[in-house]
């Protein structure tokens, strides 16, 4: 005779504490994801803008300067203020925009 219920609880118990472990350890690491998160949307802003107001080049050529580096991140452009916005999920933000004399600054987002 084979008893499996034993052996369910045993897998209950070891995923449910897996589970705990994964989310104390997100929670440990969240504040150093989200700053991560919101370097990489920067660093792809000022690059793409650069790229693209400072440059002249297009967009799809810009996209290859930054894929590897900040490759979770998604850029869009604001034509008429020559400004680009970049995000990474759940984590940040950020925009730069061209100034003559200056070149492409970060800018401050409202929240």
């Amino acid at each position: 005779m084979v008893r499996t219920s034993g052996n369910v609880g045993w897998a209950r118990w070891i995923l449910t504490a897996l589970l705990a472990i994964m989310l104390v350890y997100a929670w440990w690491n969240w504040g150093t994801w989200q700053r991560a998160g919101a370097t990489g949307a920067a660093y792809a802003a000022r690059i793409t803008c650069s790229c693209r107001y400072i440059g002249g080049r297009d967009a799809n050529s810009c996209a290859h300067d930054i894929r590897d580096d900040a490759w979770m991140a998604s850029v869009s452009e604001v034509p008429e203020e020559k400004a680009v916005r970049a995000s990474v999920p759940l984590l940040g933000s950020a925009r730069a925009a061209f100034r003559p004399g200056f070149g492409c600054v970060m800018e401050q987002e409202a929240r």
